[in-house]
């Protein structure tokens, strides 16, 4: 690949180590290969591809993480948060609907939204000026791809201590999990993309993206066949429990055993087939259709797909990727580092605005909204009005779960999947294949889970219809900050032009001293973005290429 984005490589102790810019269309930079040559340093370079090269900033955006912004960007167009001030990055545009019509039947168009938003400002020179938001997820997983490829190559070189086999597996394990988790982000997102699987390996071969989906699920299977080999021990324990930073392994986080990473990835190859299908559920229609889309309707089989892989996938109780800001050495700050810091506090100075169609999906008398948010201040701003605001640490109710915490080591940030994602895919499997009350049996289990205190719903008759408004409910609430919510939006069919099917509708908005409580959106967004300029500019397709630019838009 003609690369000409830049990267970081750790060159010495772990994540506090000096960072080195390299250009990766230099891949074999001898500084490497003589540096790592023992097992500290493979390691050390295995844990700083991903936490440096993979999730710190890239390139001096907002906030100091790729979960401030490639997730915020998530956040964004999932409009659980908005912004209408902030140039940084387009925030304040890149999630402008086309138009939205108020309760008096006024509807308000505008003529920069996110289609002209984002083709206008896929250029060089805009992504020089910091205003491309196509650039900062290809930038930051393609590093991960690279730096993944960097230390397979090196392992066989490594002379590696006690069994050399388990831990020469364990670090292949790691590496073929994020080049899964890496591929997804970019087959999620872009229209198409590259594949590149060894360190100097060059193509100009862009492929669709459901192919980068396919790549995505071959290294997340290759992890689990390693994973299925290993019986666990002190070498494998070692080995994960230094790749994994020390301040990461609370709470939800830890030491993985080989069958819990088992299990993530099952709950990652859920997620694959999820975020990447059509489940239209528009107006409340589970028959609704979508035309023009660059994805197709899941099928039973897929529903089934799901629900298998999803059965096997996280249970309560396993360890999960996760990260935590840490006073020093970490890969983001509890301040600027996730969309969650960034929407933490009165809603007049935060740079994210908590949305109103946020906080629309919790249910009366819900204790996470209480716990959570309160309405002491008003932020006026059009669309993205709101009256709340996110406490930091929430207001102190036990056994209640906390949106957002600015002390540093307290918020927990989900890097990957998680107990609550994963039982809402069986929720929304279950009520698609007719299993309505083991589906909402499910969304009760996270809603108990993270202390919600409200009625269950299992077993009170709803149709499907109402089951799915439920799952849709939680999956909002029981998600937010994840960076899944605009695929969620996605999938379900809202961010469609209404003219095709799509549209958001019986929304909030708070628009001035008008309280809007019934509210139409067509947000008609690209569903899946175009390559970034920086890369199709100085690595032009090549014969046979998949479109660059998604032609459906």
């Amino acid at each position: 690949m003609k690369k000409h984005i830049w990267i970081y490589i750790v060159c010495a102790a772990m994540l506090g180590a000096c960072k080195k810019e390299l250009n990766v269309g230099n891949p074999n930079s001898p500084s490497i290969a003589t540096n790592v040559t023992d097992e500290s340093g493979i390691i050390s370079l295995a844990t700083g591809g991903i936490y440096i090269n993979g999730f710190n900033k890239g390139d001096g955006w907002l906030g100091n993480s790729y979960f401030s912004l490639p997730y915020g960007y998530s956040e964004l167009l999932g409009d659980m948060v908005g912004n209408l001030g902030a140039s940084n990055q387009l925030i304040s545009q890149v999630n402008v609907p086309y138009f939205y019509i108020l309760d008096d039947g006024t509807k308000v168009t505008n003529s920069s939204f996110n289609q002209t938003t984002l083709r206008l400002n896929n250029t060089r020179a805009q992504t020089g000026a910091g205003y491309n938001p196509t650039y900062y997820q290809w930038l930051n997983m393609y590093a991960m791809i690279y730096s993944c490829n960097q230390v397979l190559s090196l392992i066989p070189t490594i002379k590696l201590s006690g069994d050399s086999t388990t831990k020469a597996n364990t670090l292949k394990a790691w590496c073929y999990w994020w080049k899964g988790y890496a591929y997804a982000s970019i087959g999620t997102l872009y229209y198409s993309g590259l594949i590149i699987n060894t360190v100097d390996e060059k193509s100009n071969h862009y492929v669709i993206k459901d192919s980068i989906l396919e790549q995505s699920n071959n290294y997340f299977n290759q992890a689990a066949a390693i994973l299925s080999s290993i019986n666990g021990g002190s070498d494998y324990t070692s080995v994960l429990g230094a790749l994994i930073p020390a301040f990461c392994q609370v709470g939800n986080g830890g030491v993985l055993t080989p069958q819990m990473w088992i299990r993530n990835i099952n709950t990652m190859l859920a997620r694959n087939i999820l975020l990447n299908k059509l489940a239209p559920f528009v107006n409340g229609d589970p028959a609704a259709t979508i035309q023009g889309a660059s994805i197709s309707p899941m099928t039973a089989a897929d529903w089934q797909s799901v629900l298998t892989l999803a059965g096997n996938g996280i249970q309560n109780g396993d360890y999960v990727f996760t990260g935590r800001a840490s006073s020093a050495s970490g890969f983001f700050t509890a301040s600027g580092g996730t969309v969650s810091a960034l929407a933490t506090g009165p809603n007049g100075s935060t740079t994210f605005k908590v949305s109103e169609r946020f906080i629309q999906y919790f249910k009366s008398g819900d204790a996470r909204k209480d716990n959570n948010f309160n309405t002491k201040t008003k932020y006026n701003a059009d669309f993205v009005s709101t009256r709340y605001s996110m406490i930091s640490g929430g207001n102190g109710a036990s056994g209640v779960y906390v949106y957002g915490d600015k002390t540093p080591g307290n918020y927990e940030l989900f890097i990957a999947g998680s107990y609550e994602e994963n039982a809402l895919m069986l929720a929304e499997a279950n009520i698609q294949l007719g299993n309505t009350d083991v589906g909402l049996g499910y969304v009760d289990a996270v809603r108990a889970y993270q202390g919600a205190g409200i009625a269950a719903v299992a077993g009170t008759g709803l149709n499907k219809s109402a089951a799915l408004q439920e799952l849709v409910s939680e999956r909002r609430v029981a998600l937010a900050f994840r960076g899944l919510s605009y695929y969620d939006i996605r999938r379900w069919g809202w961010t469609y032009d209404i003219a095709k099917g799509g549209g958001s509708y019986h929304n909030i908005t708070s628009i001035g001293s008008t309280l809007n409580t019934n509210v139409t959106i067509n947000y008609n967004f690209i569903d899946y973005w175009d390559i970034p300029a920086d890369e199709t500019d100085l690595n032009p397709p090549g014969t046979g290429s998949a479109p660059v630019k998604n032609p459906n838009f």
